[in-house]
This record gives C-alpha cells, structure tokens and sequence, in this order.
C-alpha cells in the first residue's frame, strides 16, 4: 500500500491541544454529534515508547480515566493498533466496552468483562500459504543482524529493527520492503518496522467501518507513527484528528506526548460528567 500524501492541518500547521480541548467541548455540547468515537493509537500514544514492546504499557493515569470514561453516554472508546489482537490484549489496562482493532485492522474485537468478543480472522489456502513463505523470506532478513527480530501476525509478517544500529536497521527495512514488492504484498512501513501482510487493511478503513457500524457522527482519532497517517487521511472533515509527536503530517491537531493525550481525556471525562 502505498504512503499517503502527509501535509500540516491548516496554513500554519496542526492546532494545539487548547484549540483541540475548545473542539472537543463544543462537540460534546451538542446531543446531536453523539456517540463521539475516541479512538486511539496505542504504543507512542497511550503508551510511551520502549525498547522491549512486551514491556509497553498506558500511563497510569491513562488507565485511569478510560476507567471513568467506560460506560459513559455519548462515548464509545476505541484502540487501534499495529499490534496482533492477542498482544494488545494483554498489555491494554482498558474498561469491558472498550473495541480493539489489532493488525491495522485486520482483527477486530471487543473487550467484555470475560475476555474477547473476537470477529474470526479467516484465511484462505492460498494465502495461508503466502504467509509461510513470507515467514520464512522475513527470517533470512533478520538473520545475522543484531537487534532486528521478526514477529508473525495472523495475517502478516513483520520485520523489527527498534533495537539494531541506525545502518543495519535501514539495510533490513529496504529488503523487507524489497521482499513485499517482489511478492506483491501488502506493505506497511512504520517507525522501525515493515509490515508485510496477506490481508490487506489499514487504521483508516477500520475507523470509517466502526464509526458507521456504532453510528458515531464524529471520530477523534490520535496516533503517533506513519501508519496512523491512512486514518488522518481517511476520517471526515468534521473529526478531529491528532497527531502525537514531531513529524508532517495530515492531522487538524498535535499534541506532544502520551502525557498530552491523556490530558486531553481527562477533558473528555470532566465534560461528559
């Protein structure tokens, strides 16, 4: 899949978090623009970065007040995230009610008070088939290189280099990303990995299927990496879109950090009491 096109959200570029939280307000007010959809990225979002991603977990305080806001009319609550279903499971402190896309949104569910309500994930022989192979093209990549590893997705393969040096990194993501284009696959490449998938999807499309599917008139959507560019790109002029870190990008809003982002559901939370 190719990249989308990434530019500053106005003239002078995305809007602050005052600007944002004045946003927020004003569509919270309004019953008509009910359920509002917050949905969220999750490591470099909600949770800060880290070398090992098993160790990734939400703020504190994040954990907090997506507490307070389960349940709470008007709000539906979302993750959305590069990460396989099962991962994001188990490292997301998030409140029964909460949806959870995975694979960029290739896997769907919903959090109940006794696990997963999961949509199956079906693949084909034929593609069943490509993702060994896949599996096995990724494995030569990695091998030899410190620091880079590989992680296999029910639909995807997906070459890591968080932890190699600057030179072996970018030697790994180019024949990663020379592999997706010599196997027509889907590719996505992120902060320090290429993804390579046999079922094609992106945080975009997801976001537009479950904001229809729950019948939210306004979406805020906020990530961190490239990847989240696709759903900046895809979502409405009316939602609020938000950026979390340097970098251009397609979103009407940034806020600096994790700590920001959870600043910003606490104003959801005070407003919707």
């Amino acid at each position: 899949m190719p990249e989308p096109t990434t530019t500053t959200g106005s003239a002078t570029g995305p809007q602050d978090a005052d600007a944002l939280t004045g946003r927020l307000g004003a569509v919270l007010a309004d019953p008509a623009r009910r359920p509002l959809l917050l949905a969220l990225d999750f490591d470099g979002t909600l949770a800060p970065l880290v070398d090992d991603p098993m160790t990734s977990a939400i703020l504190p305080a994040g954990v907090e007040v997506l507490a307070a806001l389960a349940g709470r009319p008007g709000v539906a609550l979302a993750l959305v995230s590069g990460r396989a279903m099962a991962d994001l499971h188990a490292l997301a402190e998030v409140p029964p009610g909460t949806y959870l896309v995975g694979s960029h949104g290739a896997e769907r569910a919903r959090v109940t008070p006794h696990g997963l309500d999961r949509d199956v994930v079906e693949l084909t022989a034929e593609q069943a088939d490509r993702l060994a192979a896949l599996g096995a093209r990724a494995a030569a990549v990695a091998r030899g290189r410190d620091g880079v590893w590989v992680e296999t997705k029910p639909t995807a393969v997906v070459v890591h280099t968080r932890l190699a040096e600057r030179d072996v990194a970018a030697a790994a993501e180019q024949e990663a990303l020379a592999l997706g284009a010599e196997l027509g696959t889907g590719t996505l490449h992120g902060k320090d990995v290429v993804e390579l998938t046999v079922l094609p999807a992106d945080k975009g499309t997801a976001l537009q299927a479950l904001r229809h599917e729950i019948g939210a008139p306004v979406v805020l959507y906020g990530g961190d990496d490239v990847t989240d560019e696709h759903a900046f790109a895809a979502l409405d002029a009316d939602d609020l879109t938000v950026k979390v870190g340097a970098g251009a990008t397609a979103a009407r809003y940034r806020v600096p950090g994790p700590e920001d982002v959870v600043a910003v559901l606490a104003a959801v939370e005070r407003a919707t009491r």
